[in-house]
């Protein structure tokens, strides 16, 4: 039986995390006590006795538990940032051409941030493919649910006397210096940051990230984006599906307490808005971590997982 440590469990990630393994029989949890999970000793037990350890930590946190690992054998998801830009990690998002091989045999896989996994899914076909040339600027705001913010956040958003200001989104990271842009860089193989605008809003989970486009910076149209959409995203957890919700509109929170990934396409022929939808809990963080424990123990990506 496979056997399993989350380190950092008692976070937000790690907690969604044990969750959806404690409904599997394939796999037995290392756990420590409350008295000992911030003991280094304890933790380097846990971690060298395992055979797939979770990070869940901040990322000087995540940087000390790899140092703690002396058994070649164990393998690390990370979900920090630490590692995602590493050139001995391998970025974990298997949709992406020759990622999901390359995760197969991987030791050291690092966790796609929640805001990156939504831009990385809708550029980096159209780069790899040509319809977007790579020094081409791009803006990109993302919606999240305050969950993301982690326990300190959503303390702040459910406290009884919390500030009347969280009641409408607010937009952060202003100083255009957020953690996931070295990775949208890295993995899209853009020439230039993109302007991000990440908003947090008044919603537990859910997440909606939109890149517009200007037709002039397309080489082809929308319906050529949809079509390399649609073969690009054939197998995995992302998928494309142009559908709205009942209203004719597009919620954040539409794929809440899910670990798939909805891409879209809409707008007209002179300006085209793309669209990725998941929840920052599933496809942007534990979800999208257990499909790649999943595709290191061969078994079928979504096992656990709820799409």
């Amino acid at each position: 039986m496979t056997t399993v440590f989350i380190d950092g469990s008692a976070g937000t990630t790690g907690l969604r995390i044990a969750d959806r393994l404690a409904t599997r029989n394939d796999l037995q949890l290392i756990t420590l006590s409350e008295e000992t999970r911030k003991d280094t000793a304890a933790r380097k037990e846990a971690i060298n006795s395992a055979d797939i350890v979770f990070l869940c930590l901040p990322d000087p946190a995540a940087i000390e538990a790899v140092s703690l690992t002396d058994n070649p054998a164990v393998k690390i998801i990370d979900t920090s940032t630490a590692h995602r830009t590493h050139p001995e990690w391998t970025y974990g998002m298997p949709e992406l051409c020759g990622q999901r091989e390359r995760i197969a045999k991987s030791h050291r896989i690092a966790n796609p941030g929640c805001h990156a996994s939504g831009f990385v899914a809708l550029v980096t076909p159209l780069i790899e493919q040509g319809l977007l040339k790579a020094d081409t600027p791009l803006t990109c705001f993302s919606l999240t649910g305050y969950s993301g913010g982690g326990k300190k956040m959503i303390a702040e958003y459910e406290s009884a006397d919390r500030s009347p200001l969280l009641k409408a989104p607010r937009q952060y990271a202003l100083s255009q210096q957020h953690k996931h842009l070295k990775e949208m860089i890295a993995v899209c193989g853009l020439e230039t940051a993109p302007v991000f605008c990440p908003i947090v809003a008044d919603f537990y989970s859910g997440m909606e990230v939109t890149v517009p486009l200007f037709k002039k910076d397309v080489i082809g149209t929308k319906e050529d984006i949809e079509r390399l959409y649609a073969s690009y995203y054939q197998s995995g957890l992302i998928h494309f599906d142009n559908a709205t919700d009942p209203d004719g509109l597009l919620s954040a929170a539409a794929f809440a307490d899910r670990d798939d990934l909805q891409v879209s396409v809409h707008g007209n022929e002179e300006r085209i808005l793309l669209t990725a939808r998941f929840d920052n809990l599933g496809k942007g963080a534990s979800g999208a971590a257990i499909q790649n424990m999943n595709i290191l123990l061969g078994v079928d990506e979504a096992t656990g997982l709820t799409v």
